[in-house]
């Protein structure tokens, strides 16, 4: 029996998207009476990567007519080569675009206050709407989007959340006597899971607008965004891109709580490694105001999320043979030839070590730069080093835009953060009793002293 005309839903195709999304975005937030805005050019701008993932995909069809037609030297093959070429250039060019943005973002302290084209029930209608239109799609197994290969290699812990969950599926419908293959089983886990994930973004976007910018609107708008813009409906189904997006969102909302930020970026670096390069510029952020607390919750969490998963893995493999390849992340060292899909395909490895040397020295000075930090240096800085990844990382570098696009959406619609800076350590806290009786066990006569203050 044949499913439901009503049922027969589709996202329109990839340029279609990248045009409708456009003309959206601008009807809804382009600032028509102050043309000459940064806002204004900061929201065409947030589509200025589209064209190189649509040059990809054309790559993608061409490779397809090759493999079909036999003739991997022919001027298929050719011209797939060099749109391939072009289409990496063309993402690390936009790139470096938004990295120099995220930079100057620090200077641009005065930012006017965000006015929608539409009201906020109308912003959470359509973006509610857009997410189960986003949703019905991914978890709809036609052959297309089974054969989708994920973009980069998933990390150990995602592989195991996703057979785990894939395994708890299988044995429920056993249980209950269907029957379905592995292979739809995993689907529908690594969709449904990646669905999740992206809720649990739009979540946090809309409860940092609400708590930190103070404007409910700004949270609605930032979620709205995200799932109009083409970069989640493209990689709508890549659960272990947003999974560790969705702990850094979730880590910026509790900026305040250094303990509990550290646990969520911990958790976070489990999933992936790119947030293990926020660390320095969070522990910079928090500075004397938490620095510790936050140490020692992230390097905790970091440290049990990894250790569980490389002990089951050293469990299933033949004599840890599993744990040994989920570490052995060749495309995250620059020393090493590149042997994944990117720009830097076919080329010497000393080309790639430069870039890598420049991007570490922008890591170390984002610890003391601006020495005192607000909540937009943290959004901004933390986005500029996600960006700062896709120009010497290896595997399909420049299409993790989901990595970093919820904190592009909060540093474009944020308003004066001036006043968002860490807490400061309370004078009754644990630390200054701990360094109080620390003072006076060096110094006995200290005990009618001022307590020493943290």
């Amino acid at each position: 029996m044949e499913a439901s005309i009503f049922l027969d839903f589709r996202l329109p195709n990839a340029a279609t998207w990248f045009y409708f999304s456009l003309f959206l975005t601008v009807a809804l937030f382009f600032q028509f009476n102050r043309l000459l805005s940064v806002r204004n050019l900061d929201l065409l701008m947030l589509f200025l990567l589209v064209p190189g993932f649509l040059i990809l995909r054309e790559v993608a069809d061409l490779e397809a007519a090759v493999r079909e037609s036999g003739d991997p030297g022919g001027d298929l093959a050719r011209r797939a080569g060099r749109e391939r070429t072009l289409g990496y250039l063309w993402l690390l060019a936009g790139s470096l675009f938004w990295f120099l943005r995220a930079i100057l973002d620090s200077v641009l302290v005065r930012r006017p206050p965000l006015a929608t084209n539409l009201n906020t029930p109308g912003l959470a209608w359509l973006g509610i709407a857009l997410f189960v239109g986003l949703t019905a799609v991914a978890t709809r197994p036609t052959p297309d989007q089974a054969n989708q290969q994920p973009v980069g290699k998933k990390s150990a812990t995602i592989d195991q959340v996703q057979d785990t969950a894939t395994a708890v599926v299988q044995q429920a419908q056993d249980t209950n006597g269907g029957h379905a293959s592995r292979e739809a089983v995993r689907f529908w886990a690594e969709r449904s899971l990646a669905m999740l994930g992206h809720a649990s973004v739009l979540i946090g976007l809309l409860m940092i607008g609400w708590r930190h910018f103070g404007d409910i609107t700004t949270g609605v708008a930032a979620a709205a965004l995200y799932t109009l813009l083409p970069y989640t409906a493209y990689n709508v189904g890549q659960f272990h891109h947003v999974l560790p997006t969705a702990f850094l969102v979730w880590a910026i909302f509790c900026y305040r709580r250094p303990t509990l930020a550290g646990w969520l970026l911990g958790l976070a670096v489990g999933c992936g490694v790119f947030p293990a390069l926020l660390f320095p510029l969070w522990f910079g952020f928090f500075s004397r105001r938490g620095a510790m607390r936050f140490g020692f919750a992230f390097l905790t969490a970091s440290a049990v999320s990894i250790g569980v998963t490389a002990l089951v893995l050293w469990l299933a493999g033949p004599t840890g043979r599993g744990a040994v390849e989920a570490l052995n992340l060749a495309y995250w060292k620059p020393w090493t030839p590149p042997t994944t899909e990117s720009v830097w395909s076919g080329t010497h490895w000393a080309y790639r070590l430069p870039l890598f040397v420049l991007f570490v020295g922008f890591v170390v000075s984002t610890t003391i730069w601006p020495t005192r930090k607000n909540l937009s240096h943290l959004v901004a800085q933390s986005a500029a080093i996600l960006i700062g990844v896709q120009f010497w990382h290896a595997d399909h570098g420049g299409l993790y835009v989901l990595w970093y696009l919820p904190l592009v959406l909060l540093m474009v619609l944020r308003p004066n953060l001036t006043a968002a800076e860490p807490p400061p350590i309370a004078p009754g806290s644990v630390l200054t009793r701990l360094a109080g009786a620390a003072w006076r066990r060096v110094r006995p006569g200290a005990a009618t002293e001022k307590p020493l203050a943290v």
